[in-house]
């Protein structure tokens, strides 16, 4: 008999009743040192009292309110992201997943704006991994999973990682980006040398290309920055990021230049919860991130 949650994850027989910093404690008081993090998740380790007190207090005021309406958290966040990044704007998701999908939608609807509708695929990198979702399995290309979901989403092209060469000619005149990890996760932990990224900025601005890079694991500090991509000082024109941007709190990201987002106008994406306020992030009432 098939259980009550679908049995698609081959769980630990362990379970955990509290956290408290790095971390956990199992039935019984045993404690775990956290290394997983929740999948990176967790990056200011668990039950941070900044956190639980801005999550309480909001709790306290406003559950939820649509994206038809103005939202001044959402609106703050996405201020503190731009300037702390290349991008000029974002749409808020609530998932990494989600962010890849915002993006690839972006992509094309920028080539459309711009007059190239043709242009739809993305080359993308073996080994790589951007979601479980439809589309983002057919842009990882693994067959673990891939495998049971045929016919696999078309518009990308898959190249080896690294490899400047192949991926030069793996563009044709259908090609609208190039996704990439800057450091790949599923793939091995491998990162990308620097003379890789600044290749991909060069290609991609000679062919009129956007750059797309997923920091959804490798982003929000957890390189020493917060963007891997900036140890390299290689900015993309799309990007996606989550898991450790609300400390635990489901939120994920599409940030874009000007340039990029052109296209995406009202009514052109949307999301019911992809609604981000800025006390997920733990910024006190002046609007700081605490230390």
């Amino acid at each position: 008999m098939i259980p009550a949650v679908m049995p698609t994850y081959n769980r630990a027989d362990l379970e955990f009743e509290r956290g408290e910093g790095a971390w956990l404690v199992a039935a019984g008081g045993r404690r775990y040192l956290d290394f997983a993090s929740g999948i990176a998740v967790t990056g200011l380790g668990h039950a941070h009292p900044h956190l639980v007190k801005a999550l309480t207090e909001q709790a306290n005021k406003v559950w939820h309110t649509s994206n038809l309406f103005r939202i001044p958290g959402q609106q703050r966040l996405a201020e503190r992201l731009a300037k702390a990044s290349f991008a000029d704007s974002m749409f808020f998701t609530n998932s990494g997943a989600e962010a890849v999908e915002c993006g690839l939608k972006l992509v094309r609807k920028y080539h459309d704006e711009t007059g190239h509708p043709e242009r739809y695929r993305v080359i993308t990198c073996e080994g790589g991994f951007h979601g479980r979702t439809l589309a983002t399995i057919a842009a990882g290309g693994q067959e673990k999973h891939l495998k049971g979901f045929a016919p696999m989403v078309e518009g990308f092209d898959h190249v080896a990682y690294g490899n400047l060469n192949e991926l030069r000619n793996a563009i044709g005149p259908e090609t609208a980006a190039v996704l990439v990890e800057p450091v790949q996760g599923e793939g091995g932990m491998r990162a990308a040398s620097i003379e890789y990224l600044k290749g991909l900025r060069q290609v991609c601005d000679e062919y009129g290309l956007l750059l797309f890079f997923d920091e959804v694991q490798c982003g929000m500090g957890r390189t020493g920055k917060l963007f891997a991509h900036e140890w390299e000082g290689v900015p993309p024109d799309v990007m996606a990021i989550a898991k450790a941007l609300g400390g635990g709190f489901p939120i994920g990201a599409c940030l874009a230049t000007e340039r990029a987002a052109k296209g995406m106008v009202a009514g052109s994406h949307g999301s019911t919860f992809g609604v981000s306020m800025r006390e997920t992030l733990g910024c006190d009432s002046a609007g700081e991130m605490d230390t």
